[in-house]
């Protein structure tokens, strides 16, 4: 089921009938004709392959599948907030912002350039805003038809939850949960539960982003993203973020194998005399790095590499004397190998909460609320 062929006019006649209970009260809601209604609810029915309301003489008596998918639709339409939006607008903006072109957009949807352009120049005309503006030799969005974007961005998640609970209604799983990985959640629990949770739901694509906790806020935001995991931090980065911890991830200080503070039981100060690869500035491990030292009253030490990849961390205090502070579940592995040792653990106080990150309002699949599950379960909640 493609969610590109459906209209969003048919979807809101049967959110419409829906809410109101009748053909006749629907019609004057959407402005539609009684038999174009039904007409529109006959067409709709048959690309979802489910009835979605019985006719009876009292009314329009919904299905479980009228329940599920309107509930998506009211959702993406108060994204939209415009009757006058088509889906074949929807989908022009939304590819032009994807590949910046629109020849970049052509190729993406196999539609041509001048359809492309045409859809988003009417849907300007329709929204009575400017979506695109000339800068340079191209076209660029407007800050409007940014806004506009994120919001068409959200609505088109809304809609592909609806028609994946349609397909869990009819007895196949279908769909992708796309999840956007952090660093923490990279070594143990993010795979653990991948492994999980596709061995009972193996017909379901599971997309993983990795970034920081930055990069991969705003394709949330846009509805690209169903979640984070990773590190929490405090306050919330905006009222339409939400976090749920799992779990208290306790750093260590690691070096190579027979480096000269292995075994030690080393102090602060000790830590202090070796050189140091760390997270950049700004990162909530790094802050915490400091206070180790600030608490102590030693001198923070120099940094001669910031780094916030592990495996380039792993390379570096394998050929070296450096420390590095990191989760031991990162470098499980190396542990393992004998590689690396823990030098010592960190003092007392230094914690990061790791959990997951959602929209305010995102109200997950059963598949996605399934996944979030086995989460917890791997972590141990």
């Amino acid at each position: 089921m493609d969610l590109w062929q459906l209209n969003l006019r048919h979807l809101g006649a049967a959110a419409a009938i829906y809410r109101l209970g009748s053909v006749s009260a629907a019609a004057d809601a959407v402005s539609l004709s009684q038999p174009a209604i039904t007409q529109a609810l006959g067409k709709l029915e048959a690309q979802l392959g489910l009835p979605l309301f019985e006719r009876r003489p009292g009314g329009m008596e919904p299905t479980e599948a009228a329940r599920l998918i309107t509930q998506r639709v009211e959702a993406a339409l108060a994204h939209i907030a415009s009757p006058r939006v088509t889906m074949a607008q929807l989908r022009a903006l939304i590819a032009f912002a994807d590949a910046g072109k629109y020849s970049g957009a052509s190729a993406a949807t196999g539609l041509a350039p001048p359809s492309l352009h045409r859809s988003v120049k009417d849907l300007s005309v329709a929204l009575r805003r400017p979506m695109t503006e000339r800068r340079g030799k191209g076209l660029a969005l407007t800050e409007q038809g940014r806004r506009t974007v994120r919001a068409f961005r959200l609505a088109r998640a809304e809609l592909q939850a609806g028609l994946a609970e349609i397909w869990t209604l009819k007895g196949r799983e279908i769909g992708r949960i796309a999840i956007g990985a952090m660093p923490l959640s990279r070594a143990r629990l993010l795979p653990a539960a991948v492994v999980a949770f596709h061995r009972v739901h193996p017909e379901i694509v599971i997309s993983i982003a990795e970034g920081s906790r930055a990069e991969l806020l705003e394709p949330l935001r846009d509805g690209d993203l169903d979640l984070l995991i990773g590190a929490l931090r405090d306050p919330l980065p905006g009222e339409d973020i939400e976090e749920e911890p799992m779990f208290e991830d306790r750093p260590v200080i690691l070096g190579r194998k027979g480096h000269p503070l292995a075994g030690s039981n080393p102090g602060v100060r000790d830590l202090a005399r070796y050189p140091w690869t760390v997270a950049a500035k700004g990162v909530p491990l790094r802050a915490q790095w400091e206070r180790m030292f600030t608490d102590a009253q030693v001198p923070v030490p120099e940094v001669p590499v910031e780094c916030g990849s592990v495996i380039t961390i792993r390379q570096i205090l394998l050929d070296s004397d450096f420390l590095t502070l990191l989760s031991p579940d990162q470098v499980a592995v190396e542990l393992e190998a004998n590689w690396l040792d823990i030098i010592c653990d960190a003092p007392e106080g230094l914690v990061r909460s790791i959990g997951v990150i959602t929209r305010a309002n995102w109200r997950p699949t059963a598949l996605q609320a399934a996944f979030v599950a086995q989460l917890k379960a791997i972590a141990g909640i």
